[in-house]
Protein backbone atom coordinates (compact mmCIF):
# COMPACT_ATOMS: atom_id res chain seq x y z
CA UNK A 1 0.00 0.00 0.00
CA UNK A 2 2.85 2.37 0.84
CA UNK A 3 4.43 1.67 -2.56
CA UNK A 4 1.20 2.72 -4.31
CA UNK A 5 1.00 5.94 -2.29
CA UNK A 6 4.66 6.68 -3.01
CA UNK A 7 4.07 6.22 -6.73
CA UNK A 8 1.02 8.51 -6.62
CA UNK A 9 3.06 11.14 -4.77
CA UNK A 10 5.88 10.92 -7.35
CA UNK A 11 3.40 11.34 -10.20
CA UNK A 12 1.81 14.33 -8.43
CA UNK A 13 5.17 16.05 -7.91
CA UNK A 14 6.27 15.37 -11.50
CA UNK A 15 2.95 16.72 -12.80
CA UNK A 16 3.28 19.83 -10.66
CA UNK A 17 6.81 20.50 -11.91
CA UNK A 18 5.84 19.89 -15.53
CA UNK A 19 2.80 22.16 -15.18
CA UNK A 20 4.92 24.90 -13.61
CA UNK A 21 7.42 24.68 -16.49
CA UNK A 22 4.68 24.86 -19.11
CA UNK A 23 3.08 27.76 -17.25
CA UNK A 24 6.43 29.58 -17.33
CA UNK A 25 6.30 29.30 -21.13
CA UNK A 26 2.77 30.78 -21.03
CA UNK A 27 1.05 27.56 -22.08
CA UNK A 28 -2.26 26.34 -20.68
CA UNK A 29 -4.23 23.13 -20.87
CA UNK A 30 -6.73 24.79 -23.21
CA UNK A 31 -3.88 25.80 -25.55
CA UNK A 32 -2.50 22.27 -25.59
CA UNK A 33 -5.93 20.80 -26.30
CA UNK A 34 -6.59 23.34 -29.06
CA UNK A 35 -3.35 22.33 -30.78
CA UNK A 36 -4.57 18.75 -31.11
CA UNK A 37 -8.09 19.77 -32.06
CA UNK A 38 -9.90 19.06 -28.81
CA UNK A 39 -12.00 21.22 -26.55
CA UNK A 40 -12.78 20.68 -22.88
CA UNK A 41 -16.40 20.04 -23.87
CA UNK A 42 -15.34 17.33 -26.34
CA UNK A 43 -13.18 15.65 -23.71
CA UNK A 44 -16.11 15.66 -21.28
CA UNK A 45 -18.32 14.17 -24.00
CA UNK A 46 -15.75 11.43 -24.72
CA UNK A 47 -15.46 10.70 -20.99
CA UNK A 48 -19.24 10.42 -20.66
CA UNK A 49 -19.38 8.10 -23.67
CA UNK A 50 -16.66 5.90 -22.15
CA UNK A 51 -18.46 5.69 -18.81
CA UNK A 52 -21.81 4.95 -20.46
CA UNK A 53 -20.15 2.09 -22.36
CA UNK A 54 -18.04 0.72 -19.49
CA UNK A 55 -20.52 0.82 -16.63
CA UNK A 56 -23.10 -1.62 -18.07
CA UNK A 57 -20.30 -3.99 -19.11
CA UNK A 58 -18.79 -3.87 -15.62
CA UNK A 59 -22.16 -4.65 -14.05
CA UNK A 60 -22.72 -7.52 -16.48
CA UNK A 61 -19.28 -8.96 -15.83
CA UNK A 62 -19.65 -8.63 -12.08
CA UNK A 63 -22.84 -10.70 -12.25
CA UNK A 64 -20.61 -13.63 -13.28
CA UNK A 65 -17.35 -12.85 -11.50
CA UNK A 66 -18.67 -12.10 -8.00
CA UNK A 67 -20.63 -15.37 -7.57
CA UNK A 68 -17.65 -17.36 -8.88
CA UNK A 69 -15.35 -15.57 -6.45
CA UNK A 70 -17.77 -16.20 -3.56
CA UNK A 71 -17.94 -19.92 -4.36
CA UNK A 72 -14.15 -20.17 -4.62
CA UNK A 73 -13.79 -18.26 -1.35
CA UNK A 74 -16.20 -20.56 0.47
CA UNK A 75 -14.57 -23.74 -0.89
CA UNK A 76 -10.97 -22.85 -0.08
CA UNK A 77 -9.28 -24.84 2.67
CA UNK A 78 -9.32 -23.35 6.16
CA UNK A 79 -6.27 -21.48 7.36
CA UNK A 80 -4.71 -22.93 10.28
Amino acid sequence: MIQVLTTIAKIAVASLLCGAMLSAFDMSAADMLARIGLTPQRILELFQMAVSWALPNMVLGSMIILPLWAIAYMLRPPRG
